[in-house]
């Protein structure tokens, strides 16, 4: 039997709407073939429906809460399959209920989230007609931490050492605008560095061809610097002030940013391509028969 992994249990999940351990139960018995599972608990009376293309939540919300000493904070996702239900009451409820356990039982991750919250999620995929999940989770500790959301779709939570909640929150709202891909040069790896010469040698093939070696190097070397100011967080002209780096903004006020951790709904997940003209035009050769 093929081992059961918690990747394919969570696809199984994703594309059904049901409960883990229904999901672990399913593989088991068509053992690894998700395939077959779908199948199964189809023909099980289990699921009314599962689109083998994937029942994909990839909309949904963000939601964090910062401890009242203002020394630890979570920030959690839960995705649905549309924008209209992220938007609704029981689904804002759900979020809001897991976000509370979460905080109060100071989760690391989501996985001993998802196992507490299976029944209410049970219940409001009954309820809603849409699959919903509890995608991921993080808590940070820190002196000083600080919060921004833009709308529901975007959240950040900053650490700070030295500095104010404001500071913090200032800075959160740079990095949902800015999506920074690190905080400082120093976390770029030499391996990504490569990449990105390999990407502007190839971008810039014509442009360097016949040129001296030492001049083709310092063009690499300029292409490098503008990738790491932009990508760093502490190398970024702040929104509010473009005339002051992030990382001097901090300084100024006598801080120094620890970390970071942005959300945004559904980043990494796969969509399903819809074609819409194909699904009208099938449903009008079904209505034909």
């Amino acid at each position: 039997m093929a081992q059961i992994t918690a990747a394919m249990v969570k696809e199984l999940r994703e594309r059904t709407g049901q409960g883990m351990m229904d999901c672990k139960k399913a593989l088991e018995a068509a053992g690894g073939d998700i395939e077959k599972a779908i199948d199964d608990m189809r023909a099980a009376g289990a699921i009314k429906a599962a689109k083998k293309a994937g029942n994909i939540a990839a909309e949904g919300a963000i939601a964090y809460k910062v401890a009242a000493d203002g020394k630890s904070a979570v920030i959690i996702e839960v995705n649905s399959q549309t924008d209209f239900l992220a938007l609704q009451d029981d689904f804002k409820a759900f979020v809001a209920e897991s976000l509370e356990k979460a905080a109060a039982e100071n989760y690391t991750d989501a996985t001993p989230l998802i196992e507490v919250q299976e029944p209410a999620r049970e219940a409001l995929v009954a309820k809603c007609g849409e699959n919903v999940n509890i995608r991921r989770l993080t808590r940070v500790e820190g002196d000083v931490l600080g919060g921004y959301l833009h709308g529901n779709r975007i959240g950040v939570l900053v650490t700070l050492k030295g500095g104010d909640q404001e500071l913090a929150r200032d800075i959160a709202m740079h990095v949902a605008a800015s999506n920074p891909q690190f905080l400082d040069p120093s976390q770029v790896s030499d391996e990504m560095i490569a990449k990105e010469k390999e990407i502007f040698m190839a971008l810039n093939a014509d442009k360097i061809a016949g040129k001296p070696e030492n001049i083709v190097e310092n063009m690499v070397k300029g292409r490098i610097n503008k990738f790491l100011a932009e990508g760093s967080l502490v190398e970024q002209p702040f929104v509010k002030d473009p005339e002051v780096t992030v990382g001097k903004l901090a300084a100024n006020a006598g801080a120094e940013i620890l970390s970071f951790v942005r959300y945004e709904v559904g980043e990494g997940i796969e969509r399903a391509e819809e074609d819409f003209a194909a699904e009208v035009a099938a449903q009008l050769e079904a209505a034909k028969k």
